[in-house]
């Protein structure tokens, strides 16, 4: 192609074309849409929860004894560069629980931006119709005031269904909705296979509360010790996943559907797992484009797949890369290209911290490679903790641990 030129022109086209080749290269970086960061928790707290909506990231965490300790509300502007004095959530002094990494706080976003927030409570209840083998602890509640300056004092949602033992949780919609989810055994019974999942329904933005119902009645009982997620999508459609018990064994996944706000649900198991222990099993939600994405643990492996809005219908479940080797606890979040990052732990235990691992799986639900960071994981998650994720503005994404 240089045949014939000077040594001159030789040069300057040689200069040409790699300056034409490096303003190919810039015109093409790797995608900031696929760079993952991470962030502590402030404060030294624990188990992150994070909700991001209309610009402001909202968290929740614990601090403190694990076994009675506090929760606190931070807000962020800048996408978690900094943040808000933290606010106490809850009135009762160390009344929340970090102990088994599942039983912490839920949090939600309702209308008008009302920040809802949810927690296995950690004082007995003194109820006299309460049998006395029943674990009489609280699902307790609260909500930020008008002024966004503190907690309402919370409140316990339980009026009969006690029993509370793996972790609880919440979902607000903008209608003013707001349900309260645990599991508890049929009053009057024992055992997992006796447990079900109970919804408490708040119509006016969670000033008030109906007494339970039960949310799902087939008989295929509740682990124990586990924890449920449940999630309200933009057009108000309520889901919930819980791990089952029946037979004792039988410890499926169930993915549960409401279309009516609450009233009716459907449900089906979705992920099955045959064992005869509590797995301690925590489950993630997010919304999508066209409905929501969830992930869970089976056989000690973090799965996932996509839920058509309201109907309860989940893609082939997909497993995340790495060995079965105690993957726990994920965590998602979706960006504005509908592409979506799956955060898991790995190698925690009773009484041990881990680490944190993610993936970025495209539109089409094809792994994506992070070409901004060189790496998928990071050290340090704390003993009880697991982990958050949010989308940024520019489509890439937070981990936050």
């Amino acid at each position: 192609m240089l045949r014939g030129l000077s040594l001159i022109q030789m040069k300057f086209s040689l200069l040409t074309l790699v300056a034409a080749a490096i303003c190919c290269l810039g015109s093409t970086p790797p995608a900031a849409h696929q760079i993952v960061t991470t962030i502590r928790v402030p404060n030294g707290g624990i188990q992150p929860q994070v909700v991001e909506q209309d610009g402001i990231l909202h968290m929740v965490y614990f601090s403190g004894t694990p076994e009675n300790g506090n929760l606190f509300y931070v807000r962020s502007k800048d996408y978690g560069k900094t943040f808000t004095k933290p606010i106490s959530v809850s009135n009762h002094e160390n009344s929340a629980i970090a102990v088994g990494n599942i039983r912490g706080a839920q949090l939600a976003i309702g209308r008008n931006g009302r920040v809802h927030v949810a927690w296995n409570g950690t004082y007995e209840i003194e109820r006299a119709d309460v049998p006395e083998h029943f674990m009489k602890l609280p699902m307790l509640y609260a909500r930020l005031n008008d002024a966004g300056t503190a907690f309402e004092t919370e409140k316990n949602v339980i009026h009969s269904a006690y029993g509370i033992d793996g972790g609880g949780s919440l979902a607000a919609d903008g209608q003013g909705n707001v349900y309260v989810f645990w599991h508890a055994p049929i009053p009057g019974k024992r055992g997992e296979e006796n447990r079900r999942v109970w919804m408490a329904k708040s119509t006016d933005n969670g000033k008030t509360f109906a007494a339970e119902t039960m949310a799902y009645t087939p008989p295929v009982g509740t682990c124990g010790c586990c924890g449920l997620r449940a999630f309200a999508d933009r057009a108000g459609n309520v889901y919930a996943i819980f791990r089952s018990a029946t037979e004792m064994v039988h410890r499926d996944m169930y993915l549960m559907t409401s279309t009516d706000h609450g009233r009716t649900f459907s449900g089906e198991s979705i992920s099955k797992w045959n064992i005869g222990i509590c797995v301690m099993s925590s489950e993630a939600m997010a919304q999508t484009t066209d409905g929501i994405v969830t992930a869970w643990e089976t056989e000690k492996q973090v799965w996932f797949g996509r839920v058509k809005a309201g109907t309860g219908q989940i893609t082939t479940p997909v497993a995340v890369p790495g060995p079965a080797n105690n993957q726990k606890y994920p965590a998602l979040a979706v960006n504005n290209r509908n592409e979506t990052l799956l955060a898991w732990t790995e190698g925690m235990a009773w009484k041990k911290g881990g680490s944190v691992a993610w993936q970025v799986y495209g539109a089409d639900g094809r792994p994506i490679t992070d070409a901004g960071t060189g790496t998928n994981h990071a050290y340090g998650v704390p003993v009880w903790s697991l982990v958050a994720a949010f989308a940024r503005p520019d489509g890439g994404f937070v981990v936050v641990y």
